[in-house]
């Protein structure tokens, strides 16, 4: 082999300096363990967290058809209304270790710290090692990451799924090959599953890139789409079509649907009426102001300032004005370079993938929650941890040094505007970081005439400017109990008010895991000589956690976000004789049915699903039901109804039914109606 000779001197080159591994596997081993710790901490303080889905994932370890098809209960009545992959995750833990709050939000908290290892990994490969740490750690740190890595929502396997999707695809950009691209379509087609269209928002993105930066021919990059588009159908459709084609009188009802199907579903309750707020069987929508601007309705105003506003603002934008910065600084950098550059490809994947989601959620209609901006933190990271890095390597320029000054400045300026927002929260903290910010900023634009020893200094000073806020943020998110349909990130004493909605996510409205039901000693509590015989069932009222919604708050078939744990003898008389019923009892509504069915371990319908909106089941195949005996008990409120939205109002018919044709009694103040004695 011949000899390369340094044509300067005439001599062969000097061999590099060896450099160690250990130093970045200890750094990337600490993020990975410190967000472990983050994510792990205190987990079952929780409880069932979303119990609506922590029911599902009981179902599914009890039943494979139900695991199947994601049923709310063992004994298929209806579905949840999501696809059902990450029921697919928690349902097989479930299964393996048995009914706990850890078994249900342990996969959650893996996915997260998988999430942030991804993150490194494909920023690493574009920036090196101190950019993958940086984004990694402002991912862990993002407040409403914690959150929803240490909760049962679909959305933590989205993220996971979508950066897995994001990393495929730059392999593909950077090598040109197909089977990387494939890959990216199949993780976000499975993304589809986890969580329908929303997981599709981010494919015009990596399309884009592929055809833009892909470093083969035009008509390859163009060839290799079809291939790639066939892959999502087949990995977004087959579940959908496995379901669609199924007898529906053999599988559960497909919920939040009003005609039982998942393509109504998709495109309906979970698709287009998300953004236009025309979501049939929903519980709000589009609100008019009196001069004819939506505004969002029951899910807070829409406008581009939505993130940054009331109380959306503190759960990811703490770092959104410097992640859009550093995204022009890096597109302004780049525009020079060859069309198959890498640092500008993943500045589109990312800045795509950020641009579009936030234009999503500012301006959508429709049902919109907070949690949902956990998909925004990867993107943040990513363009902080590249855009930050790139720019410290060419600190030498002024130029560079005001762009990472400036970004500085803003971050830890927004930083205080959100932390004064919440006055009474550490007031101190606010203060620190304006004077961390302002400091590091001035170092910065010095920087180049700093020596080693006093730029890391600089450095070190910014990075904690940046990150402290949202740190402390985080860590009071994990230190407080989240359960119900919608929990917020940050400490429960200091959430920013303003805009937006806080319903079912305030202080713990449910169990803090499974609760055995004591056995009901003396006389039958629904016979004739019980204590709780001719007893007319006082309605337990009482506000919900801040919410706007009628209903919100009211124990079983009147709490529509929350799933207050019910009381043991009502646990108790579930299980009474429930292996002669399929259904050990029914009530309006998914989240009482799910505390029900924690509580006694037995099957328990949820008529109308989620909103008690769906037709299913009608009042003429609930009484066939009865007339089988194969429904115990009714619970709760039997007259209810929520039909704003023009959703179905079989549950409530059913409810006037029951309250027509069976006695009332009340077991430690929740009306129960056994559906065997009438009067």
């Amino acid at each position: 082999m011949a000899t390369t000779i340094d044509t300067r001197t005439g001599e062969p080159p000097a061999p590099l300096p060896h450099r160690s591994p250990w130093p970045r596997r200890t750094a990337v081993g600490g993020l990975l363990a410190g967000t472990a710790v983050l994510y792990l901490w205190g987990l079952s303080a929780s409880g069932w967290a979303n119990a609506f889905y922590a029911a599902a994932a009981q179902a599914g370890a009890e039943s494979w058809s139900a695991w199947f098809f994601g049923s709310s209960d063992p004994a298929n009545a209806i579905t949840v209304d999501k696809t059902p992959a990450a029921l697919w995750v928690t349902g097989l833990s479930v299964r393996l270790f048995g009914l706990s709050s850890w078994s249900v939000l342990v996969p959650q908290a893996l996915m997260g710290v998988a999430t942030v290892a991804l993150l490194y990994a494909t920023v690493r490969r574009t920036a090196g090692t101190a950019a993958g740490l940086l984004a990694g750690a402002v991912l862990a740190l993002t407040p409403v990451a914690v959150l929803m890595f240490r909760f049962n929502n679909p959305d933590a396997l989205l993220t996971l799924l979508l950066v897995g999707a994001a990393y495929a695809t730059l392999r593909a950009v950077e090598a040109g090959r197909t089977r990387w691209l494939l890959l990216a379509a199949v993780l976000v087609g499975f993304g589809f599953l986890t969580k329908m269209l929303q997981a599709f928002l981010v494919l015009p993105v990596f399309a884009a890139v592929w055809l833009a930066a892909a470093p083969v021919a035009v008509g390859r990059r163009v060839r290799d789409l079809l291939p790639a588009g066939v892959a999502v159908l087949v990995s977004a459709g087959w579940w959908v079509l496995v379901v669609e084609l199924w007898p529906a009188d053999a599988r559960p009802y497909i919920g939040g649907s009003q005609t039982n199907s998942v393509l109504e579903l998709v495109f309906g309750y979970n698709g287009i009426g998300r953004l236009t707020g025309d979501e049939v069987g929903s519980v709000g929508g589009v609100v008019a102001t009196p001069g004819g601007s939506p505004t969002g309705g029951t899910w807070g105003r829409t406008g581009l300032t939505r993130l940054l506003t009331g109380n959306l603002a503190g759960d990811a934008s703490w770092l959104l004005p410097a992640a859009l910065v550093l995204l022009v600084a890096l597109l302004w950098w780049t525009r020079r370079a060859p069309r198959t550059d890498r640092v500008r490809a993943a500045a589109l994947v990312w800045g795509g993938w950020l641009v579009v989601h936030v234009a999503v959620f500012s301006l959508m209609a429709g049902i919109f929650h907070g949690y949902y901006q956990v998909v925004l933190a990867p993107a943040v990271g990513a363009l902080v941890g590249i855009g930050a890095v790139v720019l410290w390597r060419r600190r030498a320029g002024l130029a560079a040094r005001v762009v990472l000054a400036a970004v500085l400045a803003v971050s830890a300026g927004w930083a205080f505007v959100l932390l004064r927002r919440a006055p009474d929260w550490q007031p101190w903290l606010a203060w620190t970081v304006l004077a961390l910010g302002a400091g590091g900023a001035a170092g910065l634009l010095a920087v180049h005439r700093l020596n080693r020893a006093a730029a890391a200094g600089v450095l070190g000073v910014a990075v904690v400017a940046a990150l402290a806020a949202p740190a402390a943020w985080s860590l009071a998110t994990a230190a407080s109990p989240h359960r119900g349909a919608i929990p917020f990130a940050g400490p429960a004493d200091g959430r920013p008010g303003g805009g937006g909605i806080r319903i079912g996510g305030g202080p713990p409205d449910g169990g803090t895991g499974p609760r055995d039901g004591a056995a009901v000693d003396g006389p039958d509590p629904m016979g004739p000589g019980g204590p709780g015989a001719g007893q007319a069932g006082a309605r337990p009222g009482g506000a919900g956690q801040g919410g706007a919604i009628p209903g919100d708050g009211v124990l079983f078939g009147g709490n529509l976000l929350g799933a207050p744990p019910p009381p043991a003898a009502v646990n108790a008389l579930l299980q009474q004789d429930a292996a002669a019923f399929t259904w050990a009892a029914a009530t309006i509504g998914s989240n009482s049915a799910a505390a029900l069915q924690l509580g006694s371990g037995e099957p328990v319908m949820a008529l109308g699903g989620f909103n008690g909106t769906d037709p299913a089941p009608t009042l003429e195949q609930f009484q066939q039901l009865v007339a089988q005996q194969r429904v115990h008990y009714f619970v709760g409120d039997a007259g209810r109804s929520n039909t704003a939205s023009g959703g179905s109002d079989e549950a409530h018919r059913i409810g006037l039914w029951v309250e027509a044709t069976f006695t009332p009694v009340s077991i430690d103040g929740t009306t129960v109606y056994d559906l065997t004695r009438p009067r």
